[in-house]
């Protein structure tokens, strides 16, 4: 899949602000600081269309970018972020999940887990959550270029047995510096579209 347009359209906190369309919806969801911007600015081949932060937990709203003119990337704010207060990550908690449990449109939820730690207990809840209702789901290991190429199988060995994934679930490494995993990502989001 090549995406040769992508622009911002709204930012949303209740079910009322999400785009009133029908269009495919793909959820990009991960903690705080595992380069989810990064990554939509990667796959979408624009340095800024998403705002990177040097302060994680910045992202506070459901972000919607239209994407070819026919579906929708979906930047779900980032949790586990420590030095937010317990009322504000209720809210983006609830926010979250106003969004997952109640949208049709959303196809795929693309799970970011950071490929040089083991998975929190913030990310088990969420994969966890994710097969619960049912949905599609892709992990990418992110920031794959910090690791050396023997590491990379300890990190998949280690990703997929504390998240207790079937052997044939797609796990893809990513590096949003040498591109590398782009396609394999943009072609598990084609399939999910056609």
């Amino acid at each position: 899949m090549d995406i040769k347009q992508a622009e911002f359209v709204t930012s949303a906190v209740t079910y009322n602000q999400y785009p009133d369309d029908d269009r495919i919806e793909i959820a990009f969801v991960g903690r705080s600081n595992v380069g989810k911007s990064s990554l939509i600015n990667s796959l979408t081949n624009r340095r800024k269309l998403v705002k990177v932060s040097s302060t994680p937990g910045k992202t506070r709203l459901i972000n919607f970018f239209l994407i070819n003119n026919d579906f929708y990337f979906v930047d779900l704010p980032g949790y586990g972020y420590a030095k937010v207060s317990k009322q504000e990550k209720l809210n983006w908690s609830k926010t979250i999940e106003t969004y997952l449990v109640n949208r049709s449109q959303l196809k795929k939820i693309v799970l970011l887990i950071d490929c040089r730690r083991e998975p929190t207990e913030d990310d088990i809840t969420m994969y966890n959550w994710i097969n619960h209702y049912g949905y599609k789901s892709l992990i990418v290991a992110t920031k794959s270029d910090k690791l050396k190429q023997s590491e990379i199988a300890k990190s998949e060995k280690r990703i997929r047995e504390t998240l207790n994934m079937n052997n044939n679930e797609e796990l893809i490494f990513y590096s949003t510096l040498k591109k590398k995993g782009k396609e394999a990502v943009l072609n598990n989001i084609e399939n999910t579209l056609f």
